[in-house]
């Protein structure tokens, strides 16, 4: 997959083949995105182009609702890049959201960014809008379109409910994993480096990787989770993770938060891995304790729940 940043001239970012586009910001990439993006698969092979992408960065809020911005994501952009790169996708074009970008007005946008981009197909969620204040929506792309075909999906619901960004964003942030994990289609994953920690896992009998994101993901819940992790070789392990601030040994508003795996069956050293922490269950919430012993035996507990909800998880 052939990354393109649109930024001018643009005449530069135009030095490809003729393409079908789907286009959005797709952060989370749940079921909804991969919706439009199978629909243009689909018309990209129908028509015998090049199957293409385009999202924006940074989120538009940042530019247009400083107070309301959003800055950590669901799939940052290396993890938005992989996903769409394994779905088989030939172009992703990255548009760069600055405040003289949200000033354009919507035909300057279609030519910019569509016709003179040889994008023969136009394949949008029907909430998709651009243009300046966005004001241009999928009926008035179909008015003002030059040069390609237009496809509005429409909006894509699970249990009566419309699969969104927001919605997953809140899921996570109140421990609801499995209902964000059906919406995204597959476990939330945070991808990070095992970095050195307190230690003090291990001091009693429960040594932990400490993973450190390598980017601005959305956070779930602070808690107990149950987990697998993925190291560089591919091997999958089963553990149990803790991610808030350890209140049972610091002062909470003084800690950062952290993600820590305690994986089971395993003593070897991975410092300095690059890891994948998938999140599958929420077990309970981050808790202080009132002593060792007591920290120790929920550890037990928690494991005990951790490997009986991951049993069937190969």
């Amino acid at each position: 997959m052939k990354t393109i940043i649109m930024k001018q001239p643009l005449e530069m970012c135009y030095d490809h083949e003729p393409i079908a586009l789907a286009v959005g910001f797709f952060d989370g990439l749940h079921l909804g995105h991969q919706k439009v993006i199978q629909k243009m698969i689909e018309v990209a092979e129908k028509k015998g182009l090049k199957k293409a992408v385009m999202t924006f960065d940074p989120h538009p809020s940042v530019v247009l609702n400083p107070e309301m911005k959003r800055t950590d994501y669901l799939t940052p952009m290396q993890e938005k890049k992989f996903i769409l790169e394994n779905m088989g996708i030939d172009y992703l074009f990255v548009v760069p959201f600055t405040s003289t970008f949200a000033q354009m007005e919507e035909k300057a946008f279609i030519q910019d960014y569509f016709t003179k981009n040889h994008v023969k197909e136009v394949i949008a969620g029907f909430d998709f809008t651009y243009g300046k204040f966005g004001k241009g929506n999928m009926l008035k792309l179909e008015a003002d379109k030059d040069g390609f075909n237009v496809t509005t999906v429409d909006k894509c619901a699970l249990d009566n409910e419309k699969i969104s960004t927001t919605l997953i964003r809140e899921q996570l942030t109140q421990g609801e994993i499995e209902k964000a994990n059906k919406q995204l289609g597959r476990p939330y994953k945070i991808v990070g480096l095992v970095v050195q920690g307190e230690k003090r896992g291990r001091t009693i009998g429960f040594p932990t990787a400490n993973v450190a994101p390598n980017e601005l993901y959305v956070f779930p819940k602070l808690g107990v989770y149950a987990v697998t992790l993925k190291r560089e070789n591919g091997h999958i392990y089963k553990g149990v993770c803790n991610i808030g601030v350890k209140p049972t040994f610091h002062d909470p508003s003084k800690s950062q938060v952290s993600i820590e795996v305690n994986i089971f069956d395993f003593n070897e050293s991975i410092y300095g891995e690059t890891v994948e922490v998938y999140w599958h269950a929420f077990l309970r919430p981050e808790q202080k304790f009132n002593g060792i012993d007591a920290l120790i035996s929920q550890i037990k507990a928690d494991k005990a729940s951790a490997i009986e909800i991951l049993q069937n998880i190969h």
